[in-house]
């Protein structure tokens, strides 16, 4: 709602000449009015701050059998088409924002997954999800596109490690169409009609466009990002960044004991 300027002009000489007997009733109306004027931009404010859960209720479109549940539910994130591995009961999940072009994220990749695989995820206490967030350079989007498309034939995995083994610089070539397609040849018994076929056509710009709205309603700008929660999404805690395992712990555990 817009609030116009009042136009009021007073005349400064008459009202110090009457300030004696300006009535006390017209003063307190006065107080009153600036009152009622302040308060009114609270009542009419449009964009109250929103909780986390609220802001991230991103889902993919069409898929209406989801809209009642938490978007950060590991079911959610199943039926949405989001790449996971470990136990779909697992108490805690793990959601990694992340771009395949990000040498931060290599580095956990590396090292810090590794440690809460073995620690966490091959005992079915922790599941992990993918989110795509295409965002460190204009090759990111391909390489995005081109791996979800692999999930379609559960080969999400496999050929994440591809791209994370044969990462070079940003936007150097290295996730061409052309490579994106060898790499994909290298997965043993995938189908590569159906891959190039959904690569070439686009088929999950939307669901990648979908990760990136959730991943900015969470307030996430840099990759990787991480949110750790409960298996019905809720006691979100956030991580930023590359962070080692410790702190992945005291995050877990933190989820986990409330």
């Amino acid at each position: 709602m817009k609030f116009e300027r009042n136009n009021f002009h007073l005349d400064n000489e008459n009202l110090q000449a009457d300030k004696k007997n300006f009535p006390l009733t017209l003063i307190a109306f006065s107080f009153l009015a600036i009152t009622v004027f302040i308060s009114s931009f609270g009542f009419f404010d449009n964009n109250p701050t929103r909780s986390m859960n609220v802001l991230a209720q991103t889902q993919e479109p069409g898929n209406n059998n989801v809209t009642d549940n938490n978007p950060l539910a590991l079911s959610t994130l199943i039926k949405q088409g989001s790449p996971f591995y470990g136990n779909e009961t697992a108490p805690i999940t793990i959601i990694d924002f992340s771009d395949f072009q990000c040498p931060m994220c290599k580095r956990h990749v590396d090292n810090t997954e590794q440690q809460i695989n073995s620690t966490y995820i091959q005992n079915g206490d922790v599941a992990y999800v993918f989110k795509h967030l295409p965002n460190r350079g204009l090759d990111s989007m391909q390489a995005a596109l081109a791996a979800q498309c692999t999930n379609d034939q559960e080969k999400f995995w496999e050929y994440y490690n591809i791209l994370y083994e044969n990462q070079g610089q940003i936007d150097s070539g290295w996730v061409s169409t052309e490579n994106l397609k060898k790499y994909a040849s290298q997965i043993k018994g995938i189908d590569l009609i159906e891959f190039n076929s959904c690569y070439d056509t686009k088929k999950y710009e939307e669901h990648v466009q979908s990760d990136i709205s959730l991943a900015n309603s969470l307030g996430f700008t840099e990759t990787p990002s991480f949110i750790i929660v409960k298996n019905d999404g809720s006691n979100p805690q956030k991580i930023e960044g590359p962070k080692p395992f410790p702190v992945f712990q005291l995050e877990i555990e933190k989820v986990n004991s409330e």
